[in-house]
């Protein structure tokens, strides 16, 4: 049966739900949409993240470029989406979100090598949704405990919210790592 929310696809297995939110997301990625429909059904269908990670892994898989035990590392911002900010506004946030991880990384030598490899590996980004401030430093904490380098956003209140208020995490490291942190976030769209 199907919902509002739910496409279905065939699969070989037999019929299998598709969140059509989570399908659509993955199409204005530009992945093609049987190929995004068979990544959800095979990441159980928990995330447009998820698929996405499994289907450029899967095209990785397919062009190996060296090295089969590569880590490979991601910056994933979140933002706190109970603050009234409009695109521009996230969008500017998410900037400061990200140079302000990048020059942390580059200022202690231990972090360096973080940089350098993100960088050296596509520098891949991902911006996903927080529910509130609470969320975000429950996030923080669980990335610092990790030994993920970590950034939080401060803004200085002179446009749409107030001074002081937390809008975007920003969280670096080994791509399965940060996934611990932040793999079951929605994407923001």
């Amino acid at each position: 049966m199907e919902t509002c929310d739910q496409e279905s696809s065939e699969t070989a297995e037999g019929t299998m739900n598709v969140n059509v939110d989570y399908l659509q997301q993955l199409k204005d990625l530009d992945i093609p949409e049987e190929e995004a429909k068979k990544a959800l059904i095979l990441t159980g269908n928990v995330s447009a993240e998820e698929a996405a990670i499994f289907y450029f892994d899967s095209l990785e898989d397919q062009n190996p470029e060296g090295d089969e035990d590569q880590n490979y590392y991601k910056m994933v911002f979140v933002v706190n989406m109970e603050l009234p900010m409009g695109m521009g506004k996230v969008a500017a946030q998410v900037g400061h979100a990200a140079v302000g991880l990048y020059q942390l990384l580059l200022k202690e030598s231990k972090t360096r090598d973080v940089a350098c490899k993100w960088d050296e590996y596509g520098a891949k980004k991902v911006v996903l949704q927080g529910s509130n401030t609470t969320h975000l430093l429950e996030l923080q904490a669980l990335a610092l405990s990790m030994n993920l380098p970590t950034y939080m956003v401060q803004d200085a209140g002179r446009t749409q919210i107030a001074a002081g208020s937390y809008t975007v995490l920003s969280v670096i490291g080994e791509e399965e790592c940060v996934n611990k942190v932040t793999g079951k976030l929605k994407l923001l769209n």
